[in-house]
């Protein structure tokens, strides 16, 4: 059976002071973070985690402390504390799962919401390795999400293909 990692790595370096405490504790969760030089790097050697869990102290102290910043991912997690408050003590789980893939906030947003808000950085690139344990032709290959605070662009190894085939046709 083959099995498929997504190397991944955020570049440049975030300057930890243009994060908020919620972008940095669901970062960290859903990538590995290393301190550089000139900020933090988030990265994964099997990828980014589509879902990630934290205790609801954790959640509601690192929400609590990023109310002063404008950022997509403080209403998400607003509802899903407010969803947990509402619940049954008996019936309440001892995390709370936050989705980046199937709502309207994922890493690409997080990461536009810092640049946004960002002083210095214009641009922060997530950069992805397509890879598995067996060779097959759909088990490779890559992507680039460029964000900036206007756009998020996204090309997989497969746009540049379909372009070359558009302008010299087989």
């Amino acid at each position: 059976m083959a099995n498929h990692h997504t190397p991944t790595v955020t570049s440049p370096e975030i300057p930890a002071a243009d994060l908020t405490p919620l972008e940095r504790l669901i970062l960290g969760l859903a990538l590995d973070e290393i301190e550089g030089p000139d900020g933090l790097c988030f990265h994964s050697w099997e990828g980014a985690s589509d879902t990630v869990s934290t205790e609801p102290d954790d959640l509601r102290t690192a929400w609590t402390a990023s109310q002063d910043r404008d950022s997509r991912i403080n209403a998400v997690v607003a509802a899903l504390l407010a969803r947990y408050d509402a619940a049954d003590p008996d019936d309440r789980l001892s995390y709370i799962d936050i989705h980046l893939t199937d709502g309207p906030v994922g890493l690409a947003e997080i990461l536009q919401d810092i640049v946004r808000r960002s002083p210095s950085m214009r641009e922060i690139t997530l950069i992805m390795s397509f890879m598995s344990t067996t060779i097959r032709t759909d088990g490779f290959g890559g992507s680039v999400t460029r964000i900036t605070a206007d756009a998020i662009q996204h090309y997989s190894t497969d746009t540049p293909l379909a372009q070359m085939c558009k302008d010299i046709p087989t």
